[in-house]
């Protein structure tokens, strides 16, 4: 097995882990979540708690990082995150550390649940303006563990101009490569900062038609908090998103790293070069035609 296939496992596997190694919890069920996730994969324990696994070594420093900052940064954010309540080892043939949450109630963020687009906006951003301020000391800095987010764009600079190649006359790509360009002309000299570095709708929890939680902090990490403004373009439009600029003190240089991190992202999605289906591939060109338009 390389370090890049993930594995695939069960909820049974999941039951066998808790009943050895948390004997207190092995009359609860476990079953599948919904939308369980990839890189990690979550379960159901009873009504209260939820296991995640990482699918493939890549994630697996995800756990620790998560044991041990999610404590610290829950009680300085305004919003719920997930709360670690137990720490799992490598057992019935599964090799990696793994962990138990507290279940957080919520369905993650889509437009048909969420009754004021830019009141949402405004959330999410007093969020995250909540975790940019939190003390950095000690913070695990941009690198392997969280893909690079919070790090130099130029990280992926090669793979964005491949996809813009590979991608043709099927995208306005030089406008697609001037978004990027300027993105990479806009270096950070900002001081580092706290960033969750995936803020997507699947990661957001909705109730009652207000942002509730936010979740999946695998990808957290310390630097450039520019990463988490794509959520800007693959969710909210409109006022919505002028709000959520509006609530953000972040100066215009993060605002064009926050575009190149979008059209990146969206862009090696479009051109398959992250293993993506047709659905996610047609969402990523709508967000690509948004960001040109934009642009323009």
């Amino acid at each position: 097995m390389t370090e890049t296939k993930r594995i695939a496992f069960d909820a049974d596997l999941a039951r066998r882990l808790v009943a050895t190694q948390f004997p207190q919890w092995a009359h609860l069920p476990v079953r599948p979540v919904v939308f369980g996730g990839k890189n990690n994969t979550t379960f159901h324990l009873g009504d209260e708690m939820s296991v995640r696994l990482p699918s493939a070594r890549h994630y697996v420093a995800q756990v620790e990082k998560e044991q041990a900052w999610l404590p610290r940064l829950a009680p300085q954010l305004p919003l719920p995150i997930p709360e670690p309540v137990g720490l799992g080892a490598p057992g019935e043939g599964y090799p990696w550390p793994w962990s138990v949450y507290r279940w957080i109630e919520g369905e993650t963020a889509a437009l048909e649940r969420i009754a004021d687009l830019s009141q949402f906006a405004r959330d999410l951003a007093a969020f995250l303006t909540a975790l940019q301020a939190i003390d950095v000391t000690d913070g695990p800095v941009a690198g392997q563990h969280n893909f690079f987010r919070g790090g130099a764009l130029s990280t992926y600079d090669a793979q964005t101009r491949q996809a813009i190649i590979d991608l043709g006359e099927t995208i306005d790509g030089a406008t697609a490569l001037s978004i990027w360009e300027q993105a990479l002309a806009a270096e950070c000299s900002n001081p580092p900062v706290w960033l969750h570095g995936d803020v997507a709708a699947g990661n957001l929890l909705v109730k009652d038609g207000r942002l509730s939680a936010v979740i999946d902090f695998g990808i957290l990490g310390v630097g450039d908090p520019a990463c988490d403004l794509a959520i800007a373009w693959t969710l909210l439009h409109g006022p919505a998103r002028a709000a959520f600029r509006e609530a953000l003190p972040l100066d215009e240089g993060t605002w064009a790293r926050g575009r190149g991190w979008t059209i990146w992202k969206a862009l090696i999605v479009a051109a398959g070069l992250s293993g993506s289906d047709d659905e996610e591939r047609t969402k990523s060109r709508a967000i690509i035609a948004d960001l040109v338009g934009e642009h323009r």
